[in-house]
């Protein structure tokens, strides 16, 4: 038994998409996840994205990160998943349903609403969550925002003169993230425009990550730093972040396949 696969990517963040909905997938664990992710022995990728039946809504999407952590959300790999089924869906995560649909300017998700409770973000105890009063080194007074998984973002003059390489993983790591964290430092260009850099959690520095631009977006909206729609530039691509007047979240951007192919499983210690 070899098991298919479609590599995709939205803005150089990739994926290895395994379609379990009409064939039955053997389990898959942290291990098998990891090993998949490698980029010298694996396919490579930043996340593992797995498709099954839902009860609830067209598919079940679960996401393994590059160290083979499950997490709750990923808006570039839900805008790939929209381009691989082809039309409009109601995808489950464990952070909830989104909604996926085609348009001229590539895949628009809906990603729900955002929270900025302390203990919705998690932080390991109460703080004001608009300006948290806290350093790492020049970053300073973060915001944080849960967009179906956890944010910190730092406004700063210039993201590429951050260090992110050694301060991305101080942060995800710190004691005052128990779930660990995103890292998110950003640049305002203009009322409609921001520039990004993230560190994404358990899968290190990328080219671009989606809940990463809903949730600096947001965290400049509610700072009153940006209007209610701005485009996001992230080294690998543009954006266009929305925060509705009901408070839903949509995305929209563009997503890529790459190429197909398949693999034994017995070669990642995947059991059949």
């Amino acid at each position: 038994m070899r098991i298919d696969f479609t590599k995709m990517h939205g803005l150089g963040n990739d994926f290895v998409v395994l379609d379990g909905r009409e064939r039955l997938l053997p389990p898959l664990d942290s291990g098998a996840a990891a090993a998949l992710a490698n980029r010298h022995t694996g396919i490579g990728c930043d996340q593992l994205v797995v498709l099954e039946p839902s009860q609830i809504a067209d598919m079940r999407m679960r996401i393994f990160n590059a160290d083979g952590s499950e997490v709750e959300a990923c808006g570039n790999a839900t805008r790939a998943v929209g381009l691989l089924h082809g039309r409009s869906a109601r995808i489950e995560t464990l952070a909830g349903v989104v909604s996926a649909c085609p348009v001229e300017a590539g895949i628009s998700v809906e990603m729900g609403t955002p929270r900025f409770d302390w203990d919705a973000i998690p932080l390991s105890y109460p703080m004001d969550t608009h300006a948290m009063p806290v350093a790492w080194e020049e970053l300073t007074n973060p915001v944080a925002v849960n967009v179906g998984n956890p944010h910190v973002i730092f406004f700063v003059a210039d993201p590429h003169a951050i260090d992110m390489s050694r301060l991305g993983p101080m942060i995800e790591t710190d004691p005052l993230f128990p779930e660990r964290i995103n890292v998110n430092v950003a640049a305002i260009v203009a009322r409609d425009a921001i520039v990004l850099r993230v560190w994404e959690r358990g899968a290190g520095l990328t080219r671009a990550c989606g809940t990463g631009a809903c949730a600096t977006a947001i965290g400049a909206m509610k700072r009153g730093l940006v209007d209610r729609r701005v485009t996001v530039a992230l080294p690998g691509g543009a954006l266009v972040i929305e925060w509705r007047e009901d408070g839903g979240i949509v995305m929209t951007g563009p997503a890529t396949e790459a190429f197909r192919g398949s693999f034994d499983p017995a070669d990642f210690g995947i059991v059949v």
